[in-house]
């Protein structure tokens, strides 16, 4: 979850490091710090809170130089936001220098040990364990810092990414991985390291992604790549970021989330680009061609995924078994690494992750191949662990994503599994005219979702009515029970209102009973094979006293009498109305969260990746 970045070679390190914290910050967000190695010494500046507040912390600080260091913007685990507990770390003698995200699990028998040897530890958090751990191997088995991290790191257990100094080898930094995702940018006599790509775009396109038990050693201006048990790995390949700096900019709007949100006609064009086979009635994927004659055979699919993912997988689900007559399970990522499986022939996982990143759908990945399962990935971000793992995967080709809330990443999402669904139907029983009808509609989409877009005002005056409430439902049926489940994602993560999405068939069978003059309820009930269903719920909410939002179709002025207000989507198929729900749904989330305050971007307690379970 935590954000790291290093750099060495001839620049200044801090600008680099600080600008790199800022692209970071995303990832967490409760404390930053930067640790610069200059003329043998460690300087050491870390400050709870937001990254800005780093930098005023160190403008009374002595001017900040030297061309190494590393930094750290914390998502806390162990030990609660402090500037104690704030990375970097120096271990006890002031020798190593280390930054982490991850959980060691079994740090405190190693700092059982080594409080026995007489260290001392000023933090709460098992980082600084590691940083004593990896001091008291160089000290006594006199090896150099590599060595002394290799076989550091060949006593903890957990997911890590780490990044170490020493102040006696100056020229030599450090960075390895297991579960948390790390990356080396090459660039001209220099180098830097980073969670992901986006502090180090502007520096170099050049990259090495590390795999798990990896680690990197840049020294004396060469770079070697090689496990943690000793063995260098040759020619480690180097990928191309393809990533724009305007695309890590918020363009003029005032928060990522509503630039993102506005990007999502063109990133929708963006995951049709190319796919879409028009004179065939199909969909091509090269990243699937492979595994073609596995396709054709799957007899059982299972979805796996956290948060907006698994809920765009509940579509995923209704798409699969209506398109290409494949019986699905959508699963939390989690749940299904530690339960057992029902053996299975030609079956198939489809994991979907913005970031690829995130820890329970990476096990569950894992856990498949290991049942010999075939697994897909539907990933945002090129190189990363999910993308790499799996047997074969489609991307979602949106650009960053910054916003902790997803915005246009999900609705990608949701239309890959549809375009997938497609796929998968031509190779069954689905025939030419039914696939051109719908891919005729999915092409029509961002024009649909541009008309949503120019209503945002219209959504900004509502959400001023609606932020005052301190709860609200949110009501769908068939593909739109996960929309319902999104947009009370979304309410609840961006404006800290307690929302709940459900199912409105479940309407009787209990949540009935919450309802009452201020307990507003969102209804999307586009015109559909639901429409009906999802009137009476309006009708006997109306009946309790409690206020509605109705999401419908365009022309639809039947619910004007029923409802309190009406938001109007564009007329599409049934299947593709979430696409156009979900939008609505962020700006009225989006709009609520300003009217109260809260910082959108990066909303309290959370964090863009989740690497840790």
């Amino acid at each position: 979850m935590c954000g790291i970045v290093g750099y060495i070679g001839k620049k200044e390190a801090w600008p680099v490091l600080y600008k790199g914290l800022e692209r970071l910050e995303y990832r967490g967000y409760d404390s930053a710090g930067i640790a610069l190695l200059e003329k043998g010494a460690f300087s050491v500046y870390k400050k709870k809170g937001r990254v800005a507040e780093l930098s005023k912390f160190t403008k009374e600080k002595r001017e900040l130089s030297g061309g190494v260091g590393i930094a750290h913007t914390r998502w806390a685990t162990h030990g609660v936001p402090s500037d104690r507990n704030a990375h970097p770390h120096v271990s006890n003698s002031g020798d190593v220098v280390i930054v982490h995200n991850g959980i060691i699990e079994n740090y405190l028998s190693i700092k059982k040990i080594l409080i026995g040897k007489g260290y001392k530890f000023k933090s709460d958090t098992d980082t600084e364990v590691l940083a004593n751990l990896i001091e008291d191997i160089k000290k006594h088995a006199k090896v150099n810092l590599e060595e002394a991290v290799r076989l550091a790191l060949g006593q903890i257990t957990g997911a890590y990414a780490v990044l170490v100094l020493a102040k006696d080898e100056p020229s030599t930094m450090i960075v390895a991985k297991v579960g948390s995702p790390a990356l080396i940018g090459i660039g001209k006599g220099e180098f830097f390291a980073a969670s992901d790509a986006t502090p180090i775009v502007e520096h170099t396109k050049k990259v090495i992604y590390l795999s798990d038990g990896e680690m990197a050693v840049m020294k004396d201006g060469k770079l070697t790549v090689k496990t943690v048990q000793n063995k260098v790995i040759k020619n480690p390949y180097i990928h191309t970021l393809k990533t724009k700096i305007e695309e890590l900019e918020k363009g003029g709007y005032p928060h990522f989330m509503l630039k993102e949100i506005f990007e999502q006609p063109e990133s929708l064009r963006n995951t049709m680009r190319g796919r879409i086979v028009s004179n065939k009635g199909n969909v091509k994927f090269g990243g699937l061609e492979k595994f073609e004659r596995e396709l054709k055979n799957l007899q059982h699919i299972t979805i796996a995924g956290m948060g907006t993912a698994r809920f765009t997988g509940l579509v995923g689900e209704y798409a699969f078994e209506e398109l290409a007559g494949i019986p699905v399970k959508v699963e939390y990522g989690s749940e299904f690494t530690y339960r057992d499986i029902a053996p299975r022939k030609h079956a198939g996982l489809i994991a979907i992750s913005q970031s690829g990143e995130t820890a329970d759908t990476l096990n569950a990945v894992k856990k498949a191949k290991k049942e010999k399962i075939l697994t897909l990935g539907i990933v945002n971000v090129i190189g990363s662990s999910i993308a790499r793992e799996v047997d074969a995967g489609i991307y979602n080709h949106v650009g960053p994503e910054t916003a902790v809330a997803s915005t246009k990443a999900s609705t990608s999402q949701v239309l890959l599994q549809i375009m997938l669904a497609i796929y998968l139907g031509r190779m069954r029983g689905l025939s030419k005219p039914q696939a051109e009808k719908i891919l005729k509609e999915i092409e029509a989409l961002p024009d649909l979702v541009e008309k949503i877009l120019k209503n945002a005002p219209t959504i900004k005056k509502l959400a001023r009515k609606y932020a005052k409430y301190k709860n609200l439902f949110f009501l769908g049926r068939k593909y739109n029970a996960a929309a319902a489940l999104e947009g009370a994602l979304k309410l609840k993560e961006c404006s800290y209102i307690h929302a709940e999405g459900t199912n409105s068939a479940e309407l009787k069978h209990g949540p009935l009973s919450l309802i009452d003059k201020n307990f507003p309820t969102l209804v999307i009930a586009p015109v559909d094979s639901m429409y009906e269903k999802s009137k009476s719920s309006i009708e006997e909410i109306k009946a309790r006293g409690g206020l509605v939002i109705a999401l419908t179709t365009e022309g639809n002025r039947e619910l004007e009498k029923m409802a309190d207000d009406v938001i109007y989507i564009p007329k599409t198929l049934e299947m593709l109305t979430p696409i156009l729900a979900f939008i609505p749904m962020q700006l009225l989330a989006y709009y609520i969260a300003v009217e109260r305050g809260n910082d959108v971007d990066k909303p309290r307690n959370l964090a863009k990746s989740v690497t840790v379970e």
